[in-house]
This record gives C-alpha cells, structure tokens and sequence, in this order.
C-alpha cells in the first residue's frame, strides 16, 4: 500500500498544478480538484448511487480513483466500511488523501499508487466486495485530458487499459463481490466484451438519459464472477424533465445522496 508519506515523496518530483476546493454530498465531502482539465462530474455520483447497497461493503476498492470522490463518498454515506484508492497519478493520489483528512474518514481510506497495466500487488487478490470504476476514457480513440500536459498518462487510454481496469477488478473481487462502473452506452460492447473475457458477467444494467426523449449516453454497470445471463435491466435514470430543469431523482442523487 502507498501510505500518505510515500505518496507526498513521490509528488514532490512532480511539478505542482494550481487546484480548487469544491464539495460533494451537500459539504460532508470536502474535495480539492485540480482546476483544468478533468474534473469530477455528475458521472462519479451517479456511480456512487448505483453502487451503494442497504449493507456497507466491507472494502471497496476504487480504480483510477483521481481525487477520491467515488470511493470517499461510498464511505461518507456510510455504504462502505473502508476503501482503497488506486491511481497511477501520485499528485491527484495527494489531493486524495487530503479529501479523505479533510472529511474526516483519513482512518477509513488509504492510497495505492499503481500502473493497471501492470497486475495487482497479490495481496489485493480477493480482498474486497465491492470495486467501482469510473476510467478516464471513453469512447475508443478519444481520452479526458490530463489536468497538465506533463501528466497526459494520468489519463490516456493506451491500448490495454480497458482490459488492465477489468483484470484487477476480477482480481480484487471476492467470491461474493461486485464490480460497479460507468461508461459510455456508444462503447459498451468492448466494455462487456472485456467483461466476460475476464471471468466477469455483466448482471445489473441502467442506462442513463438527459432527457427522456434523448438517447442514454451513459450506462451504470454491476458485474459479477458468475454463469452468463440472468442480466437485469433497470429503469433508465433520466437527469432533466426539461433542459436545465433536474429531475427529482436527479436531484437527490446529486444534492442529497
């Protein structure tokens, strides 16, 4: 594990980025950000929604978690007992660790500095119930741009880092455990493709639209180590009634939770 010391060495040979301080979850969620390029979004609270269940998850881990604001969440909410943040980023891993300080939970939250390109430690191997992902990709051939140019790898998407965000997950998972994530409808094939191709089955599945006549331009997953089939296919989540107008579950997923 990456302990806050080993992450603030590694950030001091990083050249530091300006950064803002915002908040989620209504305040309870402090979350100091870099100030350009990709910033958390609704998508990161749409997951944490779709993601929690009535019983915590014992330990979730969070992939490509940036700042922490999927994973920190799901422990703010009281859905997650502990949380585990993995990043190849050690500067937004910094940030990570001081949100988690600065909500109070730097007890319950710890950082994993590491390249999904490469396998998980083997002491991870099974270790949670829960790992949720919202990857800096999308659409194949596109990327989310780096908060500065020198950390383009932060969020790329090189060949390979659908299958390496899947592997650890199906690495990480428990024998009961889910993996929760969120991505673009135009892409999910390759995403359920990936899915399967590592011993996971896609088993819960609500798209989400802008508005109802709209088409979903996201999809929520939740997959499992199980048999194929048996997916079930949600209610789709609309976020606006009218543009610029949020729906009521729009609004209590994004100002409540």
């Amino acid at each position: 594990m990456a302990s806050e010391e080993v992450v603030a060495e590694a950030v001091e040979a990083v050249e530091p980025f300006e950064t803002t301080a915002d908040a989620l979850l209504r305040g309870r969620l402090p979350l100091a950000q870099p100030a350009r390029g990709y910033r958390t979004n609704v998508d990161a609270l749409l997951l944490a929604s779709f993601a929690r269940r009535e019983k915590p998850a014992t330990r979730c881990l969070d992939l490509g978690a940036g700042v922490g604001a999927v994973g920190l969440a799901l422990v703010v909410m009281g859905r997650a007992e502990r949380t585990t943040l993995l990043d190849l980023d050690a500067s937004v891993l910094a940030l990570a660790t001081a949100n988690a300080r600065a909500a109070g939970i730097a007890d319950r939250a710890e950082t994993l500095l590491h390249d999904l390109r490469v396998r998980l430690p083997s002491v991870l191997g099974g270790a949670f119930d829960l790992v949720v992902a919202n990857p800096p990709y999308g659409v194949e051939g596109r990327t989310r741009p780096a908060a500065d140019p020198s950390r383009a790898v932060a969020r790329a998407a090189p060949a390979g880092t659908l299958v390496g965000f899947v592997r650890a997950a199906r690495a990480a998972l428990g024998r009961a455990g889910r993996f929760c994530v969120v991505f673009p409808t135009l892409d999910l094939g390759r995403l359920f493709d990936a899915l399967r191709a590592s011993g996971l089955e896609p088993k819960r599945l609500r798209f989400v639209h802008p508005l109802a006549e709209s088409p979903g331009r996201l999809a929520l997953v939740e997959a499992k180590a199980a048999r194929a089939g048996g997916l079930r296919v949600e209610s789709p989540l609309v976020l606006m009634s009218a543009p610029g107008v949020a729906t009521e579950e729009a609004r209590r997923i994004t100002e409540t939770l």
